[in-house]
């Protein structure tokens, strides 16, 4: 059957093709815009996956023996909550790259204060490491009791004969007073 009438002196160039044909060729047509565009969403995933996943660099590590310092579980403080009552810290290894979480949670009247470190280890040298990550601070008499939080890269380092590598960057970013963030030695 021709197409006749109406389209036949409007659209020329459906004169000679049947209505099937051209209903095939509208699919066809309809069926390669929608996988174009499948395959462009699936190339976008499957780079937002890749670079989750292969994103992380490995920890470069300049000192084996302070890379074993530092693996396991440490001790950690914040001298706002307590010096006497540690959190804890834990540092870990998952396909060359080092990542430490940790708490402090306050007692008695200070029970709702804390500090949370949560982040990957990027570099390790023998007197100190870089950490990229969060530390959030939350103390009752320092920022109206509200949560403060650090993000980036900060440094932590050994200084003189101490146990413990502290938390370079000390000026609480929320209020005037300086944080001492320790990291004690296994």
């Amino acid at each position: 059957m021709l197409i006749r009438g109406y389209f036949h002196g409007f659209l020329p160039i459906f004169r000679h093709i049947d209505a099937f044909s051209l209903y095939r060729k509208i699919r066809i047509r309809i069926r390669q815009n929608i996988m174009k565009r499948t395959l462009g969403i699936f190339i976008i995933a499957l780079v937002a996956l890749s670079v989750s996943a292969f994103g992380q660099q490995k920890t470069v590590v300049k000192d084996a023996n302070a890379k074993r310092m530092l693996l396991g579980r440490h001790l950690v403080s914040l001298q706002w909550i307590s010096w006497d009552y540690f959190g804890r810290a834990n540092v870990t290894e998952r396909k060359g790259v080092l990542y430490i979480k940790g708490e402090q949670k306050g007692r008695g009247e200070s029970s709702a204060d804390y500090l949370k470190i949560d982040g990957v280890i990027t570099r390790v040298d023998a007197k100190e490491f870089k950490f990229d990550g969060k530390i959030t601070v939350r103390v009752s008499h320092i920022n109206s009791a509200a949560p403060c939080e650090r993000t980036g890269e900060m440094t932590f380092r050994v200084t003189g004969k101490r146990k413990y590598w502290r938390l370079m960057e000390m000026d609480n970013p929320c209020e005037g007073v300086t944080d001492y963030v320790d990291i004690y030695f296994r």
